[in-house]
């Protein structure tokens, strides 16, 4: 609820400075200096710290994601569940099968832990995928599909809904059943979920190799980063590798 609100706030902040903004131009030209030092000042900032985000996130430097998720960790509803759950998305998400298992061993079952069904799906179906259960990784991904999307905006239920259709495209992926727009939606998720770049990236690279074009997919990787022995894109790093030799 307070959430809602606060979108509805803030988008009606936005659309209100924009309205003023826009009379104060018309009637004197001088006023978009203003203007424009206003939206720098603002907007400049954020922008700088999603891409810091961004490349973060695409750095696989996980102990530093879950450092940067330290304070909202600490604040977040249901401690007890949450944190520990939203640790096992970070693991899950870069091929950390054992620490992403412990993670969720650790949520507390309960209330939070039900209404949390998608955040659980997602994971469960990236782990089951690495773990080489191909049919149970695409069940549970055609459930996070089926799912109702949230209470959000229609942006914000976009690139949820474009994210739910990439887990399932990767379960394809890796079970060798990819369908034909499969390539371009790996790459579309790969670049709007900077979280599970890299899943899509090898799931994009082993439909790339299924179809005969080992050089594409090696270049797809050759920036990855060096993955440590105990995540899953270790292995699928160095399988792919011997695959273009």
């Amino acid at each position: 609820m307070y959430r809602l609100l606060n979108r509805a706030l803030s988008f009606a902040a936005a659309a209100l400075f924009a309205l003023v903004a826009a009379r104060l131009v018309s009637q004197d030209l001088r006023y978009g200096a203003a203007v424009l030092l206003v939206v720098v000042a603002f907007g400049v900032p954020a922008a700088l710290s999603r891409r810091r985000m961004r490349q973060l996130l695409i750095s696989g430097d996980v102990p530093r994601i879950l450092g940067t998720w330290k304070r909202s960790l600490q604040r977040v509803t249901y401690p007890e569940t949450m944190a520990p759950l939203m640790t096992a998305t970070a693991y899950a998400a870069y091929g950390f099968i054992d620490a992403a298992r412990s993670s969720l061993s650790r949520a507390a079952r309960g209330p939070a832990w039900e209404a949390a069904v998608e955040q659980r799906l997602f994971v469960e179906a990236l782990l089951d995928v690495y773990e080489g259960e191909r049919g149970r990784a695409m069940t549970k991904a055609s459930e996070l599909e089926q799912l109702p999307l949230p209470a959000a905006s229609f942006w914000m239920r976009r690139k949820i809904a474009l994210l739910r259709r990439g887990i399932a495209a990767m379960a394809r992926a890796f079970a060798h059943e990819s369908r034909r727009e499969d390539e371009r939606l790996l790459l579309r998720v790969s670049r709007s979920s900077p979280l599970v770049h890299w899943a899509m990236r090898y799931a994009q690279a082993v439909v790339l190799v299924d179809g005969g074009r080992k050089d594409e997919a090696l270049a797809l990787i050759a920036h990855a980063p060096a993955w440590p022995n105990e995540s899953a894109f270790h292995a699928f790093h160095q399988e792919l590798l011997s695959t273009g030799t």
